[in-house]
């Protein structure tokens, strides 16, 4: 149900929620027809507290044409928005900010081959959404994710990511996209395992199961998720020679905190 016009947002449905794990869930929520969006952006989502009102922000899981606002959380022991998530169930209602925002946008960078999405936890939101643009898989040769968590039970996407092969959109894209699922506490037969994004990328280890060689003239990184790796990555990307993209001085970096 809209909220009425000079307001900054809309009173919005909860469509869905699935508890993954203990800590997360995914759920979705019914999208005003004027809301508009960039894969990689965020929406602010809130709720009524009192006289007044509780926000957060979390990066957009849906593609841009999608009918419905798809959202992963962590939750957070003691978190105020953590708690409403966590009692939150089909049919209750959430505030929407009618304004989507955030610069995590791979059309800001300069022409490169092979765009390397890092991330960490709920950092894999906005490329979830960035997935499924046609556009972006087709700028690219390659497109390729690297998600790390603690524990293989929250790699809780791999199934989501396996159906882009079969994707009406960006199916035929298939070839280009590899995904690299990262445990920094337990082994991975399937990716990598026992270490953190920072330590493979100076190891060499992403480049090596990418089975490529990252490049200034070619290689352009996106970087999402909690504030310590964000900074770590960062700072690592830095010492092999990378720079942070500014609109006027164009770079290879590009980043945002997950949370």
């Amino acid at each position: 149900m809209a909220a009425s016009p000079e307001a900054k947002f809309t009173e919005e449905k909860i469509l869905w929620v699935k508890h993954h794990t203990p800590k997360l869930i995914t759920f979705a929520i019914s999208r005003p027809e004027s809301y508009r969006f960039k894969a990689g952006q965020f929406s602010r989502l809130g709720f009524y507290e009192g006289e007044g009102f509780i926000w957060r922000a979390y990066s957009i899981v849906s593609a841009e044409y999608a009918d419905t606002l798809e959202y992963f959380a962590v939750l957070i022991q003691d978190g105020p928005m953590s708690a409403r998530f966590a009692q939150m169930q089909q049919g209750d209602t959430i505030l929407l900010d009618k304004n989507a925002t955030g610069f995590l946008l791979p059309e800001r960078f300069p022409d490169g081959k092979d765009l390397v999405m890092l991330c960490t936890g709920s950092g894999i939101a906005p490329f979830l959404s960035i997935l499924e643009q046609p556009e972006i898989r087709q700028r690219f040769d390659t497109v390729n994710l690297i998600h790390s968590v603690s524990f293989p039970e929250e790699l809780i996407f791999n199934d989501r990511l396996a159906a882009l092969s079969e994707h009406p959109l960006v199916g035929e894209y298939g070839h280009s996209f590899r995904f690299i699922p990262v445990t920094t506490r337990a082994a991975n037969s399937d990716g990598l395992g026992g270490k953190r994004i920072p330590e493979l990328l100076k190891n060499g280890s992403i480049e090596k199961a990418l089975h490529t060689k990252f490049t200034s003239e070619s290689t352009r990184f996106m970087i999402c998720g909690n504030p310590e790796m964000v900074k770590d990555t960062f700072q690592t990307l830095l010492g092999m020679g990378y720079a942070m993209h500014r609109n006027r001085i164009p770079g290879q970096i590009m980043m945002e905190n997950g949370f």
